[in-house]
């Protein structure tokens, strides 16, 4: 990290050299397009291209920008340097504004996002055409003092717009190697599911979209001295918004990098066409180019090649290896070109586990608590509603330390809604929840997660992007364990090794079979260090034999403490497995007790066989 943060300063310094070299400001002016469509792509990409909200209205907010500048500076007489932090702090205000608001409205994501923000564009051109602060004639910088940072006018708004590109770049390499970005990574792949594994989803938005939008206002106060002449007509127009997601679609959206590639490849084309009297030709070119980019190389162009290098094989990781701490978690730094790390130095980080070894990872927190018949969780009078459909109707139930409680009922009986109700994935209609004596009702999903829940999905939902290792990484990084980055590595690895998946650590999710796919669920889960482990089905779609696998492997867990719900309609697994169970029907608790007797009950009988019909 810190090598490549020193390459981009060392690069930025010898290419500040420039205006003490004598050459021809033409260079500098082109290189100031570059930089500038440089800060602009990479700043869009730290919302759209990381946390997937696909924006169109970065023009908006890079607007502001120049009009603050032109306001303070061109109007009020403020040196220009001193109209900078105004011209970053209004966009993000702006930013942090809409996305209080519209980050809570769940159905406003994808195309919803995008025509909002491009709404916001015009709104925003409508007001500032229509009040004073440009009334309709633009407003004129060319009294306006250019800092004395270079030999020549030019050279110093080089320099400045080359420091923006710059910082913007270490934001961006910073962002995505930072849990922040892990985060934005993991809800561009399911928002929700980032959310019940404990990523703190409305608060990373927000941070995102406020520092997009500062940099983009930055991009615009320097791009207002520049250009001399600010007009709405010229800024707030569907050019910069379309030019900016072209340059991050070509060079690639997961990598810090890719836009910085793709508006030097897109700026430096655009000239040459213009250069030789085309500029027509030139916009059709880059309508092609983005055609060809979104047909044969949707990854951009260092996804494309990133893609291309050689993986270590799977069976590389064999006895011997563990990861490198540190590396592999990042989302875009491919831990899938298989970094990795021999057993002496994952054992100097602390915690080595190495494949096929007796030793068992730490078990879950519950391992060392009270009293198997002290109630960890409780329920009282939940229901769930979905439009008049009554899912949930007033269940009552508790979980006790330690134990595995089976939770049966026919299919539609509202098993994972009430799975889905506890972690968080969806809000409740009525009731309580009560975990270890704490009041989580109508907590967002992260906060269940932090408080000590971890869940399985019936199908399960990896993080399509992120491999195995980060998938399982990410979630000891935000569930209750809340580890540092490094150590969440650690954790993963042995979990890894304890669900068998240890040998697949750098594929991503499309690459495993089922069987692998719910061990990996199961992985995550546990990862998390849970107190509470809820398991929805970890067996359906299994042979036989994978069926044994997992039992022993459940065994393997409650024998370390765990708590578990376990959620099956495989009864072998229920009679072996669970201490109590209970049965709901359309919703409501029908019986609850020792498998044995419960599984008599006529109430039950009558669930899943139906009521016998009588002559």
């Amino acid at each position: 990290m810190k090598r490549t943060m020193l390459a981009i300063v060392v690069v930025g310094l010898l290419l500040a050299s420039l205006p003490w070299l004598g050459v021809p400001s033409f260079y500098e002016s082109i290189l100031y397009l570059v930089c500038h469509w440089m800060v602009l792509a990479l700043s869009w990409n730290i919302l759209s291209g990381y946390s997937g909200y696909f924006s169109f209205g970065h023009g908006a907010f890079f607007g502001i920008g120049m009009y603050a500048t032109a306001v303070l500076a061109g109007k009020l007489n403020w040196p220009f340097l001193a109209t900078l932090p105004f011209a970053a702090l209004l966009p993000a205000l702006l930013g942090l504004l809409l996305g209080f608001v519209v980050f809570r409205v769940k159905a406003v994501r994808g195309e919803l996002f995008a025509l909002l923000t491009l709404a916001v564009t015009f709104v925003v051109a409508t007001i500032i055409l229509n009040t004073p602060i440009d009334g309709g004639p633009g407003v004129y910088l060319n009294a306006v003092d250019v800092p004395k940072l270079a030999p020549t006018a030019s050279g110093s708004i080089y320099l400045m717009v080359l420091a923006a590109a710059v910082v913007t770049l270490l934001v961006a390499y910073r962002v995505q190697a930072s849990r922040l970005g892990i985060g934005l990574f993991a809800i561009h792949d399911d928002e929700d599911v980032a959310e019940v594994m404990g990523v703190p989803t409305f608060r990373y938005k927000l941070v995102a979209f406020a520092l997009s939008c500062a940099l983009a206002g930055v991009a615009g106060g320097i791009h207002a001295l520049f250009v001399q002449y600010v007009t709405a007509g010229e800024t707030f127009n569907i050019t910069v918004p379309l030019t900016v997601v072209l340059m991050s679609v070509l060079g690639g959206t997961r990598h810090w990098a890719g836009p910085a590639i793709g508006a030097t490849a897109i700026t430096g084309l655009l000239y040459f066409f213009t250069a030789g009297d085309h500029a027509v030709a030139g916009r059709a070119a880059v309508g092609a180019i983005l055609v060809l980019v979104i047909l044969f190389m949707p990854q951009g162009i260092l996804g494309h090649f990133r893609r291309r290098r050689p993986k270590t094989a799977d069976a590389a990781v064999t006895a011997g290896e563990a990861a490198k701490p540190g590396e592999a978690v990042t989302t875009g730094e491919a831990a899938r070109a298989g970094e990795a790390a021999t057993t002496g130095e994952a054992a100097r980080a602390g915690e080595a586990v190495i494949p096929g070894t007796a030793r068992d990872p730490e078990p879950p927190r519950a391992a060392a608590r009270t009293t198997p018949s002290a109630p960890l969780l409780e329920v009282r009078a939940l229901s769930k509603a979905f439009k008049g459909v009554q899912a949930l109707d007033k269940v009552n139930l508790q979980v006790r330390q330690g134990e595995i409680l089976g939770l049966l009922g026919p299919n539609g009986s509202g098993k994972s809604t009430l799975i889905n109700v506890v972690s968080g994935h969806y809000p409740l209609s009525g009731g309580e929840i009560l975990f270890d004596g704490r009041n989580l009702t109508g907590a967002p999903a992260h906060r269940m997660a932090h408080a000590g829940i971890a869940r399985t999905y019936q199908i399960p939902r990896p993080f399509a992007h992120m491999t195995v290792l980060q998938n399982v990484s990410l979630v000891a990084m935000f569930g209750c364990a809340s580890l540092p980055q490094k150590q969440a590595v650690r954790e993963a690895w042995k979990w890894l090794e304890f669900t068998g998946l240890q040998a697949r650590a750098h594929a991503l999710p499309e690459d495993l079979n089922l069987h692998q796919r719910k061990f990996l669920e199961l992985a995550r889960a546990l990862a998390a260090r849970p107190r509470l482990v809820l398991l929805d089905e970890v067996l359906s779609g299994l042979t036989p034999g994978e069926i044994n696998e997992a039992i022993e492997l459940i065994r393997r867990i409650r024998d370390q403490g765990a708590t578990i719900v376990f959620v099956e309609h495989v009864m072998r697994a229920v009679m072996a497995l669970t201490d109590r169970i209970v049965v709901l029907n359309h919703g409501k608790l029908i019986a609850q007790g020792e498998a044995a007797e419960v599984m008599k009950d006529s109430e039950v009988v009558n669930a899943y066989l139906g009521k016998p019909a009588y002559a």
